[in-house]
C-alpha cells in the first residue's frame, strides 16, 4: 500500500515538471508578487477602532475624546487609565490608535498654556498609521485653533507620536503576510483544482479508479506534491522578505511553518474539493482564479481594511481562509506573539479544510463504483 501510494506521488510530480507553464506559475509569479507587493501598495482606512488613556478626565479630555469619535475615522473602542489593557488591546487588534492624556491635562492647559497628548499607533499596517496619525492631529489642531479664537491666549497642544511593531513604517510589514497569503492559496488551490480533472479529461480516471488505493489516499497523494511545492515557494517568500525587504521574523519561525502547513491544506483541501464538483479543467481554473482571486484580494484586510465595509460584507469575510491566515503571520511575525494569540484563527482553518475534506471524498466515492 506504501508502495503504491508512493508511485501515485510520484506520477503527481512527473505531471508536474512536465509542464513548463504549471511551473512558471508555481515558481516565478510568488518571487515576483512579493516584490511587486512589497514595494508598491499602499492602501487607506476609515472606521478605526481607537482608544483613550486617561488618568484625571476632565471637561477638555472628554471633548477632545467625543470630536475623535464624531468623525468618520475614529470609533471610540476602549477607555482605560492604564497602559497595561491599552497594550493587550493593541496585540489583540482591538485598537488601532492609543490616545494618551498627560495627568492634569485641562489643567496645564489652562495654567501654563500647553498641554501634551501622545498618539500611539500599531505600525503594522504604516499606511494606516500614518493616515490615523494625521487625522488625528488635524482634529487636535482644529480644536487648538477654537481655543485660540475663543480668547487671547495662546493655548498650544502639542501631540508626540509614536509608532508599535513598526517605527522606521516598512511597507512590506503589512504586504508580505497578506501577499504571502494570497501566494499560498492562489497556488494551492488553483494548481490542486485542476489535478482530478485533468485525469478525466485525459480519461486515465478508469486506470486510478481501478486500483486498490481507498478514495482518500488518492485524494492525498494528489494533494503531497503541491504541499512540498508550497512550502517551498513559502521558504522562498521568507527568504525575500528578510534580504531584500528587510522584513523582521519576531515570533518562532517553527510557528510560522506549522501555520502555514495549516493552511496550505486548507488551500489544497479547497482546491480538491473544487476539482471533485466540476469536470473540466478550463471550469476549475476559472472557479479558482476567479472565485477565489477577487475574495482575498478584497475580504481578506491585507489590501481593504475590512472595518470600512458593510456589516454584510464584514461577515462574509470570514468564510476566507486567507483572513484568518493573514492575522495569524501578522502576529507572529510583526508582533512576535505565541500560539496563545492565533489559536482562535488556527480553529478557523481546522474547520475549513474539516469541511473542505469533506466535500471532496463524498464526491469522488460516487464515481469510485
Amino acid at each position: 500500500m506504501i508502495r503504491q501510494f508512493y508511485i501515485f506521488v510520484k506520477k503527481e510530480f512527473i505531471h508536474i515538471l512536465r509542464d513548463p507553464k504549471s511551473l512558471l506559475i508555481i515558481i516565478a509569479m510568488p518571487i515576483a508578487q512579493i516584490i511587486i507587493f512589497g514595494f508598491a501598495l499602499t492602501n487607506e482606512i476609515k472606521n478605526a477602532n481607537f482608544g483613550i488613556l486617561v488618568t484625571q478626565p476632565d471637561n477638555t479630555t472628554r471633548t477632545l475624546t467625543e470630536r475623535l469619535d464624531a468623525s468618520a475615522y475614529f470609533d471610540l473602542a476602549l477607555v482605560t487609565d492604564n497602559m497595561e489593557d491599552a497594550e493587550k488591546a493593541f496585540l489583540k487588534d482591538e485598537i488601532k490608535m492609543l490616545v494618551v492624556f498627560e495627568p492634569g491635562f485641562e489643567q496645564a492647559l489652562l495654567h501654563t498654556n500647553e498641554a501634551a497628548v501622545n498618539l500611539i499607533t500599531d505600525a503594522t499596517d504604516p499606511n494606516t498609521a500614518t493616515t490615523l496619525r494625521y487625522y488625528a492631529s488635524i482634529i487636535i489642531k482644529d480644536y487648538q485653533q477654537e481655543l485660540r479664537d475663543a480668547g487671547s491666549l495662546p493655548y498650544s497642544i502639542e501631540t508626540n507620536i509614536r509608532m508599535l511593531y513598526n517605527p522606521q513604517l516598512v511597507g512590506a510589514y503589512n504586504f508580505v503576510p497578506g501577499v504571502m497569503g494570497m501566494i499560498l492559496l492562489l497556488i494551492s488551490a488553483m494548481m490542486t483544482s485542476i489535478s482530478i480533472v485533468r485525469e478525466k479529461e485525459l480519461n486515465t480516471m478508469e486506470v486510478l479508479l481501478a486500483s486498490p488505493l481507498q478514495p482518500f489516499l488518492l485524494i492525498l497523494s494528489k494533494a503531497v506534491p503541491y504541499v512540498i511545492l508550497s512550502l517551498i515557494n513559502l521558504t522562498t517568500i521568507l527568504v525575500i522578505s528578510t534580504t531584500l525587504l528587510d522584513l523582521p521574523i519576531r515570533g518562532s519561525l517553527l510557528l510560522i511553518f506549522a501555520e502555514s502547513f495549516l493552511f496550505i491544506t486548507t488551500a489544497i483541501s479547497l482546491g480538491l474539493m473544487i476539482s471533485n464538483i466540476t469536470d473540466k479543467q478550463q471550469t476549475a481554473l476559472f472557479i479558482s482564479l476567479m472565485g477565489l482571486l477577487l475574495p482575498t484580494l478584497i475580504l481578506s484586510g491585507f489590501m481593504f481594511p475590512i472595518e470600512n465595509m458593510p456589516k454584510a460584507m464584514q461577515i462574509l469575510s470570514n468564510a476566507v481562509p486567507t483572513k484568518w491566515f493573514f492575522i495569524i503571520i501578522k502576529n507572529i511575525m510583526i508582533k512576535g506573539l505565541g500560539w496563545a494569540s492565533v489559536w482562535k484563527q488556527s480553529l478557523v482553518l481546522v474547520g475549513m479544510t474539516t469541511v473542505f475534506l469533506t466535500v471532496s471524498i463524498v464526491k469522488f466515492k460516487p464515481r469510485l463504483a
